[in-house]
């Protein structure tokens, strides 16, 4: 383990509360957004996702204060950025908006305090350019048209197995018998990690942003620290193997990749949870988020199935209604300006994807799912710039397949009751979702 990991993992830090947290414990029970000063409006609030009241707080920011300021006592100064244009130009400019120092809201300059990778260096979706674009380089061939290309049988074949393995006519959890199921399967397979043990790549996506609390998916961040310590030492074997027997797997392209072949297990391990969380969360979210909005939205469920030919312009669609991942932060370079406010150095951004894909100056009607939404490609959940999405391509065909093959089995895949969300303002995720289906 790295220095800096080994300092950032010792106990001194360990009765700290994140930014999240602290934000947490402020927002139960915090009113409507049209109930608040506007000073008083922070969107960095868990229990907001989990309650599934976001939506007023970005739609006031919009109108009132797209670039708005708020300061904790943990993190210090930061802006939440919520209009498309002001998302686009933040991501387009990476000297003036850093990624270096992480992608999630993080603690006050100079300060030390746990973060996610609290073991590991940061990823590289953590890093600028020139390291940023070596490290993405290495494992991009894994994603690469002619390898989808290989893929796509394999997806469809387990897709099929997946959906005709489920009861007809009694309710189910969609996201534990499906997304989860299909999405950690490919992972598994994308890093050739053992079948048998692929639930654990579920859970160490799940923790990665979870934030501690009672009866939640960690309980302190002590036990988060345990347990992506077993998926260090896990990822420490696997490393070991894949340097002696290397194959075509995403391990064996960081373990020989000439950027990344010199670097510590615990180093790896930053990219490893970066390639978990964005092939694990955010996929198998948009699969249990196109089955709820489809319910939401029941004249577009009509407009699929009377016409298949929809289903492409569909996925993209719900990418855009769902945004899995509710924002990513910047970190200024220097003094600056944005939406005329005065940014100062090392002041924290949050480009909140979820508020610009609901930017009707952008997508008109944008809390509605439309599936014949003629601009849905220009959504922001896979970021812009530099660091837009490698896998984005993998979760569009997998979410493609996904569909092409429930279209041909089930007459209706019907939601029996409000789903369980995640509580993470960053992840925008659905723990339970119960449904029944009824089959052809």
């Amino acid at each position: 383990m790295s220095e800096t990991a080994s300092e950032q993992s010792r106990p001194a830090t360990a009765g700290r509360r994140t930014p999240e947290q602290e934000q947490a414990e402020k927002g139960r029970g915090v009113a409507p957004a049209d109930q608040l000063a506007l000073e008083d409006i922070n969107p960095l609030n868990a229990h907001l996702f989990r309650e599934n009241r976001w939506q007023g707080y970005f739609e006031r920011l919009r109108n009132e204060d797209p670039v708005h300021f708020n300061e904790l006592e943990s993190a210090g100064r930061y802006w939440s950025v919520t209009k498309y244009d002001d998302i686009k130009a933040v991501s387009a400019n990476w000297e003036t908006f850093s990624s270096a120092q992480g992608i999630t809201l993080g603690f006050r300059a100079g300060s030390v305090g746990p973060n996610m990778f609290q073991m590991t260096q940061p990823p590289f979706i953590s890093q600028d350019p020139p390291r940023q674009t070596e490290q993405r380089m290495t494992v991009r061939p894994a994603v690469a048209p002619r390898n989808l290309a290989k893929l796509e049988p394999l997806i469809r074949e387990r897709t099929c197995r997946v959906l005709d393995s489920l009861p007809d006519g009694e309710t189910f959890d969609w996201v534990d018998k499906v997304s989860i199921e299909l999405t950690t399967v490919m992972l598994a397979t994308l890093f050739d990690f053992p079948l048998e043990d692929r639930r654990k790549l579920t859970r160490w996506s799940d923790i990665v942003f979870a934030i501690p609390e009672p009866g939640g998916v960690v309980e302190s961040m002590a036990q988060k620290r345990e347990e992506l310590m077993e998926c260090l030492e896990y990822f420490s074997r696997l490393w070991e193997l894949r340097r002696q027997k290397p194959g075509d797997d995403l391990i064996s392209m960081l373990a020989h990749g000439e950027a990344t072949r010199d670097m510590s297990a615990a180093e790896h391990l930053g990219n490893v949870l970066l390639l978990i969380v964005g092939g694990n969360d955010t996929t198998r979210n948009t699969m249990s988020g196109s089955v709820y909005s489809l319910n939401q939205f029941p004249d577009q469920y009509d407009k699929l199935v009377a016409d298949h030919g929809l289903l492409r312009n569909m996925v993209t669609e719900v990418i855009r209604w769902q945004t899995p991942l509710s924002y990513m932060r910047r970190t200024a370079t220097r003094d600056c300006e944005l939406g005329g406010k005065s940014i100062r150095k090392d002041d924290q951004l949050l480009m909140w994807y979820v508020s610009g894909n609901r930017d009707e100056a952008v997508f008109e009607n944008a809390n509605t799912l439309d599936i014949e939404r003629p601009n849905a490609v220009r959504h922001l959940s896979f970021g812009f710039g530099i660091h837009f999405c490698m896998g984005s391509r993998l979760a569009e065909m997998q979410l493609r397949v996904l569909w092409e093959e429930i279209l041909d089995r089930f007459e209706r895949i019907e939601v029996q009751e409000e789903p369980s969300r995640t509580f993470s303002s960053f992840v925008r995720g659905y723990t339970q979702l119960p449904v029944v289906i009824t089959r052809k």
